[in-house]
């Protein structure tokens, strides 16, 4: 049964193309390796932390347009 308050979400945005994350700067927390990156192609910025043992980093913000 739908229910007539209910409201359509909207539709996701198609990624553009797949970010190429380069490492511009980074430091040890006692969190992990926070990592300042940036897309070689569009330049859209993001913070990632990345904690041990080696595990991929994940974004810590949202991605900002350069």
């Amino acid at each position: 049964m739908t229910s007539l308050h209910t409201v359509p979400l909207p539709c996701p945005t198609p990624l553009t193309h797949e970010h190429a994350w380069l490492v511009q700067s980074q430091h040890t927390t006692s969190e992990g390796v926070v990592l300042y990156v940036r897309c070689s192609d569009c330049g859209t910025r993001r913070v990632a932390l990345q904690t041990p043992p080696a595990m991929p980093p994940s974004a810590v913000s949202i991605e900002l347009k350069g």
